[in-house]
Order: C-alpha cells, then structure tokens, then sequence
C-alpha cells in the first residue's frame, strides 16, 4: 500500500490545480450515489421483515408455504429459486389438534380472515375462536354458534342490528341470514387485521366449524396460532410442533417470522426491492461504474502533457503511475463519502414512494447501514484506480520524447486491445440481437437486456473510431461556415475527446428510451386490445366486490342478451427463459358463464380453438403465452392456482388480446376456491338499461371502464419512468460534466484562435457545432441501439412493434442537445472572458 500513497506529486496536482479534478469529483459523486441508493434498496429487500401484530400474544404460528419453488441443476449443485404465489396457501385444519398436542402448547387455534358483504359495504370475517389471541371480548350477548354471527360496533350500527336481530351477510356461500349472539369490542389483533384489509373496516365474527365454508376453503384455515402454557420456551415449543407436524408441507414461525404469516404482502416487497436493488441495481451501478470510469479516464488523458514534461524531467514510470494513483486516492474516497449523503435520500425517497403506492407494508422500515455505503465508496475508488492506472500506462512508461510528441497530437490508431474487444462486443450484441428477434416471451426480454449491454460496451471500447466517423460525416454535411468547418476538423483530430462527450449521451438515449418507450408500447397495445375486446354495453365494478349471483341478477333484467361476472387474479405458469425454466404471473379471469356468452361481451379475438368448450379442466390462454410455454389447442398447460394448487388444465382455444384483457381465461368455479376473495371484480352486460345495474355497482360503458383500466395502467408504469429518470439523468450529468471538463481543458486552445484573428463569436459558434455533433451522434447512436432492444423485446412480450410517441421522443433529443449546448456555452464564455483570450 506504501506505493498508493499520496506523493508530492499527487497532492501538488490538485492542490494547484483543482479545477482539473472536479469534473472527476462530480462523476465519482455521481457513481457512489447510484451505488448506494440501489445497494440500500438492496440490502432492505434482504432484511425486510414486519413484527406480528395479530399474533402478537401466540408465540408460534403454524403457516403453508407461500411460494413455489422451483430446482434447478447449475455448476455449483442444484439452485432453488422461490416464487410469491398471488394469493395465500392455507393448512388443513385438522394440524390443530396435533399441533395442540405438542409439548409445551396450551390451545391451537385455527384462524380464518376473509372479506363479507353487509349490503354496500365491506366487513372482514374471522372465525371467534381468534380471540384468545387477538385480545377481543364480549361486551353483550354470547359467542357465536352455527347460523350466528358477533358484530363489532360499527358494523352492528350499519346494520342497525342489535343482540338477538337477524342480519343478511354475504360471503363466499352466497347470501345468508344469520342471528346476532352477540357484540364485541375488537382487540389489538383483529384491529390489527381490519385496518390491514381495505383501510380499518368494520368487523364480523362466526362460528369456527363455520368459518371455513364461509370463507370459501371448506376445511382449511389461513393459518393455525399455537399458544404455549406458561412458562414454556416458544423455540422449544416451536421444535416440538414442528416435530409434530411433520410430513404435512406446513412451516412453523416464531419472532419476526410471525409477521411474515400475517403480512402476505411482505413476500411481493421482498421480491420487489431485491428486483429493484439486484437487477435495475446491477445494471445502474456498471453504467454509473462505467461512466465515471470514462470521465477518470478523460481526467487523465488530458493531461498527458504534463506527464510527458515530468518524464523529460526524469521522473520515472514508477513515480508517474504512483502520482496517478496517489490522486484516484486523494479524490475519490472524498467524493464517494459526499455523495453517499444523497444516495441515502434517494433511497428514502424511492423507498417512501413504493410505499405510498402500495407496494411494500407500511410496516417495513428503510434498512441503511455501513454495508451499501461502503460499497458505493470502494466501488468508486476501484473505478478511479483501474481507469486512471490505465490512462496512464502509456505515457509513463514510452519514451520522454515519444511522450510529449503524442501529447501534442493524437494517436490516431487506437489499440489492438481495445479495439479487439469492442468489435467482440459489437459481434456479440448483434449475436444476441438475432436470437432475441427468433424467440418470444421472457426469452425475448431477457435476451434484448444483453443486446443493449453490449452494444453499450462496443460503443465505449470503439468510441475514437466511432467519434471519427461521425465527425467525418459531419464534415460531409456541412462544407459551408468557417465555424463548422473548424469544428469538423477539431472533431476529427480530437476523437477521444469527442467519444467521451458522446458515450455518457448514448447511455442516457439508449437506457431511458429502452425502460420509457417499453412501457408506451405495452401500454398502447393494451388499451387497443382493451377498447377492441370489450363489446359488452354496460360495465359494472365495485372496488369491494360484486354482490354474490350479479350475472345471474343482471341476466334477468329486462332486454338483456348476455351477462358475465369475472374473477380476476394471477395463476403462476411455467416458461422457458434463458434456457432454464422459472414461473411467470399471469393475468387470469374466471368467468361465470359459459364462453358462448362470454363471446357476446368480450371479444377475444380467437385464433383457434373455440372459446364454447372452457369449463372444468379446459383453459384458453393468449397466443403470447401459448408461445412462451410452447403449447397449442389441444395440450395440457401445467400451472398453479393463485394459492399454489397444481393444475393442468386442457387448452382449448389461443387467442390474441391477453395484454389487454387476461392471458388466461377459465371458469370461474375452478378459482374460486382457490382465492381469498371470491367476489367478482366486474360484470359484463350486453343488452337492457344501465338503471336497473346501478344496484350492483358503479355502471359504466365499454369506453369508461377502459379509460380507468387505462389510469391504472399509467399508475403501474411509474416504475418505469423513475429508473429512466434514475439512469437518464446519472447519463445527462456525466455527459454535461464531461463537456464542461473538454472546454475548460481547451484554454490555449481557444487562446490561440482568438490570437489568429477569430472572433469570439466565431469561437463559440465552433463550440455550438461541436456540441451538436456529440449530442446528435449520441442521440442517433442511443436511438439505434434502443430499437435494435426494443424491437425484439416487444414483439417477444406482445406480438406487435413498438411504439414510440413521437413528442416523447422529440423531448428526449430535444434535451439532449440543448443540454450539451448549454454545457458547453457556459464555460466558454467564462473562458473566453479570461485574459488571452
């Protein structure tokens, strides 16, 4: 380490020159602050946990497995990847006995939560027996029996219903009178579940042998709570029920791990920030990596004179190299430190806005340690170390003389190494181009993500050639002006220092547009699918649910042709991506009538097979799907239900407009067991008035329901554009720092000029063009590698071409170049004000 310590070179450099390294500051401020922001969403994802509240007094909580697990075989031995499933797994309700029988335990107690309609409004149901664990108590009348019910306050005074009055609930058996035994003050527990389910509502508990056919799981429980007797040790009492449990699939939890039971949520944040913290992380922190590296680069080339002046003075490789890395030293903890600071409050941010939108439990906290932090600074100075060692290797250790002479002019041939590897990565991004354009699905997706890494990577290996070329073009182009001819020239001879302005501007084009113009294609392509495929007269919804038997209702009312209800949810489906196999979520509806009448509300827009055979047994599936899992009409699919149940169900027709309405349509009686709630979510009408459906729900036409689809389409893509506005801008700061590093760096240069007779205007008017040339090559460059990704990418997914709003597009250039102009104005002008010049 003694070699890396700062010298009086290092500190002499910047000491007297500061104005050199602050444009490697502000990358290197940059780097660390994507690094951590990403690392801290990373490590919270890791850690993420919620602590019990509903079984905050049961010490052990006996669960199912919430996920699908997957084995695969890889180098180091078989790789198991966990899944979320969409909706809970529940146990069988006779593992409380044998739970209760373990030593240490004093009662198990199954517990049921799912929702009940009380006329317009919502109740969250549980099974009485919860409440020797939630805290909840009579405060008039008796427990539940059969056929009753116990109300909290607010849902007795809704029902205007008192002890001994009948009230009509409905639930997943339909609608049913049921006594009133009694009233009950909610404890912390069930206050706990109600203010999770739908924001606090009102409360209604039933008799536990009732319960579960209540809830729609006849013999099966959300999970089963294990109260110890006193004294007991719950890890003791914990290995003592899962001893007793053995062989049934069920997962005991204790601590924390309660939590995770309670909170179905939980899992889906995990995947989210471990998503956002890995993937997106991964790919932010090598571009952030990447471009500082480039400006640390820059920072070095630029003064290759100096170091040519030191080696004619006889300082030695050893002392050049020394200094190099004395200075990467000296800036970059500093700068890794300072930008740590707004890392964090990015994260927080990032963090506070998934949070809002639903996406993680309010219970889950930001997870900010030394880790991510740590990793942001040393990455930074890795970066610093390797670009500027490398920078430098040439000048320190060729020849004095040969030294100062590449100094003055630059290499126009650029090395083998370099230039090697950059036509590798061209030939690999057009490799992985053919094999995204040949493949559907995630496999499309996944491959279009290596497209762009690479042509990425040949954009910055090649940039010099790439540079010269598009100056050479430019030259081409504009043969009139002294200015343009003079920047045309500069550009050509000046490569290297073009390719730097440039390769930030391609990053910043070729992300942003890739993540933004990915959503408005999918986004467009769903909506026409959503405006074509409604064909039903009147929609109706309800955010709680639609009373049970509303198709039914519906159907007879007056002039009505057809009418269907839908239960929307996930099935989990296996696919084939990247030659391994992983599960993909999949859009499903279950209908309630046949799919003859299906037909006459929804237009699937059906390309074989035939909707009339969907029943028990028999899916149809979108041609994107059918494709991704490689079946046709008359295979079986193997997939499982939102709770995790296996199926393999026949396909019977492959339609086209899944991105717009479900990629997976079967009967509704095959779900609704399979789903906490069993309320359908919409019915489609055809024929009749819309008057006598308002008793349903909110009453719309086919035009109003797909411009809310539509709002909450837009509201789900926000991700999208935060990561572009996230990368884009990291790109647009590095490619206007680097602008501002070139000009500041041409003093003498412009010194010179104005000393031969130019104006000040026509310098800068040189400059202008200059700017235009970086931001338009790196505009069109990103553009083309943004549809060479795109293009496969949504065609894989969707089946169509992407689109790409034209003002969108024409914004994004538009800031591009007046960013670069703006970049490069400012401090020409200061240098121009400067005595000389």
């Amino acid at each position: 380490m003694r070699s890396l310590a700062p010298n009086g070179l290092a500190r002499a450099a910047v000491r007297f020159k500061p104005a050199s390294f602050a444009g490697t500051f502000v990358a290197l401020m940059m780097s660390a602050l994507i690094v951590a922001a990403c690392g801290i969403l990373l490590e919270t994802g890791a850690r993420a946990s919620v602590p019990a509240e509903r079984y905050a007094k049961a010490p052990v909580v006996v669960a199912a497995d919430q996920s699908v697990r997957l084995v695969a075989d890889s180098i180091d031995g078989p790789e198991e990847t966990v899944y979320p499933l969409p909706d809970t797994a529940r146990v069988d309700v006779g593992l409380a006995a044998k739970a209760a029988r373990a030593p240490g335990a004093e009662a198990a107690v199954p517990d049921f939560t799912f929702p009940v309609r009380q006329g317009d409004g919502a109740l969250v149901g549980h099974g009485w027996g919860s409440n020797a664990f939630t805290g909840t108590a009579l405060s008039a009348g008796a427990a539940p029996r059969t056929g009753e019910v116990v109300l909290d306050a607010a849902s007795a005074r809704t029902a205007k219903a008192d002890v001994g009055d009948t009230v009509a609930l409905e639930t997943a058996v339909g609608r049913t009178d049921f006594r009133v035994s009694g009233l009950a003050k909610a404890g912390a527990g069930d206050t706990a579940a109600a203010g999770a389910a739908a924001g606090g509502k009102a409360t209604a508990w039933f008799a536990d042998a009732e319960a579960p056919a209540l809830a729609g799981h006849p013999g099966k429980a959300d999970t089963i709570a294990v109260l110890a007797v006193d004294g007991a040790d719950p890890h003791a009492l914990a290995a003592a029920v899962e001893k007793s449990l053995a062989g049934s699939g069920a997962q005991v939890h204790t601590g924390d791990g309660r939590g995770e039971a309670e909170e179905r949520g939980l899992a889906y944040a995990k995947e989210t920030l471990l998503g956002l913290g890995s993937q997106f992380g991964g790919i932010a922190t090598l571009v952030a990596v990447f471009t500082a590296a480039g400006t640390v680069a820059l920072s070095v080339g630029q003064r290759t004179r100096e170091f040519a002046l030191l080696r004619a003075v006889g300082a030695t490789p050893r002392q050049i190299r020394r200094a190099v890395a004395a200075e990467a030293l000296l800036v970059a903890p500093l700068a890794g430190l300072v930008g740590c600071l707004p890392g964090i409050a990015l994260a927080r941010w990032w963090f506070g806005q998934l949070k809002d939108r639903g996406a993680i439990p309010e219970a889950v906290d930001l997870h900010v340690s030394w880790i991510p932090l740590l990793a942001a600074v040393g990455t930074g100075l890795l970066a610093a170390l390797g670009s500027g060692l490398m920078a430098g290797r040439r000048p320190a250790k060729i020849k004095p003389g040969q030294a100062l002479i590449e100094a003055s002019v630059e290499r126009l041939r650029p090395g083998v190494i370099r230039t090697v590897l950059g036509l590798g990565a061209l030939v690999g991004g057009a490799v992985f181009a053919g094999v995204a354009s040949s493949s559907a699905g995630d496999n499309a997706a996944n491959a279009s993500l290596g497209v762009i890494m690479l042509f990425m990577l040949a954009v910055a290996l090649l940039g010099p050639l790439v540079a010269r070329l598009c100056a050479a073009l430019f030259g081409l182009l504009l043969r009139g002006g002294a200015s343009a001819v003079l920047a045309a020239a500069n550009s050509r001879t000046n490569a290297r220092r073009l390719a730097s302005a440039i390769t930030p501007i391609v990053l910043a084009m070729a992300f942003a547009s890739t993540l933004v113009f990915m959503h408005t294609s999918e986004s467009e392509i769903a909506s026409e699918q959503l405006r074509d495929g409604i064909t039903a007269d009147h929609v109706v919804t309800d955010p709680a649910g639609l009373p049970t038997g509303s198709a039914d209702r519906a159907s007879r009312a007056p002039g009505v042709d057809a009418a269907v209800s839908l239960l929307d949810t996930q099935v989990l489906v296996p696919v084939e991506a990247g030659g391994e196999r992983t599960l993909q979520g999949a859009a499903t509806q279950g209908i309630s009538g046949s799919g003859a009448q299906l037909a006459k509300v929804q237009d699937l827009d059906v390309r074989s097979g035939s909707l009339d055979r969907v029943g028990a047994g028999r899916i149809a599936i979108d041609k994107t799907l059918a494709t991704s899992t490689k079946v046709e009409v008359g295979d079986h699919l193997p997939l499982h239900l939102p709770d995790g149940t296996e199926a393999r169900p026949e396909v019977v027709a492959v339609y086209g407009r899944g991105l717009g309405l479900a990629a997976v349509t079967m009967d509704r009686a095959s779900l609704a067991g399979h789903v906490t709630s069993a309320f359908d979510s919409t019915l489609l009408v055809r024929g009749g008035d819309a008057k006598p459906l308002a008793a349903l729900g909110e009453v719309t036409d086919a035009s109003g329901y797909a411009v809310e689809q539509n709002v909450d389409r837009e509201l789900g893509a926000w991700a999208n554009y935060t990561m572009a506005a996230v990368l884009g801008g990291f790109a647009v700061i590095a490619a206007v720092n680097t602008l501002v590093m070139t000009v500041l760096d041409r003093r003498r240069e412009l010194a010179t000029l104005r000393l031969v007779g130019s104006t000040r205007r026509q310098v800068l008017h040189m400059l202008h063009w200059e700017s235009l040339l970086v931001s338009v090559a790196g505009v069109a460059l990103g553009t083309t590698i943004a549809m060479i990704t795109l293009t496969p990418m949504v065609r894989g997914l969707t089946g169509e071409s992407p689109h790409i709003p034209p003002l969108l597009y024409a914004t994004f250039a538009a800031t591009a170049v007046s960013l670069g102009l703006l970049a490069v104005t400012l401090p020409a002008r200061a240098a121009l004000r400067d005595r000389g010049a």
